[in-house]
């Protein structure tokens, strides 16, 4: 039986220090690698981003203690309608003819500081916190510090297509934007080459923000078709341009398959954030200096992407 394989070559990820970004000294130059990257495979490891180690702990110091929780205290946050909450094993599959996924996700979105979340569309609604002391705001930290972080890249891919930088970030005040605890069981070898812990699959939304721990198992599909290890490098977060980002830019930036597989014979566990902006966002790439498919606002095309990929939303 055993695993579904892929080489393990993480050179041909490249690595990207974004501290001039961030402080200003050479935006210019770090939109130029960023601007090549998404043009070549579309993942990107990322240093310098800001977040305090302290900031991460906590956070999958919470996320670990809400996962080995009894499962009926899990099912009491169990995910809303609104895309919030506690997704258990084998409520998500990312193509029609896959084997369900074996992860497990917490997911929340973005909320004022106030702790207050508009009611403005179906993939938004009051975060489901569970009653755990620290766990709302070690995510809420979290979350924000990746949020800040997408932020510059945006502006840094916007610099790099020769954009104004706040050009992804006009209508980003009430983001689309969430973030899950992601836990992956140690996969069985006899489960065989088409199980994983999250299939084959391109991202739904603009950016996905990836916290990997040291246990490895990301596999991305490189130009050439072939599945390529994406290792944990220590200090640094994984980036990768998402379907709606690809829209925008009509092509020029690539949205690329990754999946998952866990034979490493322990738990996983991922700190996720997609950002996206409002619901109402024009996803255009005429905007962009491009032609490609029809406009469509953010929210309509997630609320058909989640549609098809998880069985609660679509009653199978």
């Amino acid at each position: 039986m055993g695993y579904a394989e892929a080489r393990a070559l993480e050179a041909e990820i490249p690595l990207i220090d974004i501290t001039p970004l961030r402080d200003g000294t050479d935006a210019a130059g770090v939109a130029r690698a960023l601007h090549a990257a998404s043009t070549g495979l579309g993942f990107i490891y990322v240093t310098g981003h800001g977040i305090p180690d302290a900031t991460i702990g906590a956070a999958r110091a919470a996320a670990s203690d809400f996962f080995r929780s009894d499962p009926a205290e899990k099912a009491r946050v169990s995910v809303s309608g609104a895309h919030r909450g506690w997704l258990a094993a084998g409520g998500a599959k990312m193509q029609d003819d896959a084997r369900a996924d074996l992860k497990e996700s917490f997911i929340w979105g973005w909320q004022s500081a106030a702790g207050a979340v508009p009611h403005d569309h179906a993939l938004r609604g009051e975060n489901r916190w569970p009653d755990k002391p620290g766990f709302e705001a070690a995510s809420m930290a979290y979350f924000n510090a990746a949020h800040d972080v997408a932020h510059h890249l945006m502006r840094g891919f916007a610099l790099g297509l020769g954009l104004a930088p706040d050009h992804f970030l006009r209508s980003a005040d009430r983001p689309l934007s969430r973030a899950s605890y992601v836990w992956y069981p140690p996969q069985p070898a006899e489960m065989g080459q088409d199980q994983f812990g999250v299939g084959p699959h391109t991202d739904f939304g603009v950016l996905t923000v990836l916290c990997q721990d040291d246990v490895g198992g990301l596999q991305v599909r490189d130009v050439a078709g072939d599945w390529v290890a994406a290792p944990p490098v220590p200090g640094s977060l994984i980036v990768n341009v998402a379907d709606l980002l690809a829209r925008w830019t009509g092509g020029a930036y690539v949205s690329t398959p990754h999946r998952v597989v866990n034979a490493s014979g322990r738990e996983r566990l991922s700190l996720v954030l997609a950002w996206d902006p409002n619901p109402e966002t024009m996803i255009d790439p005429a905007s962009t200096g491009r032609s490609g498919e029809a406009p469509i606002t953010c929210g309509d095309y997630l609320l058909w992407r989640f549609g098809k990929a998880f069985a609660y939303r679509s009653g199978d």
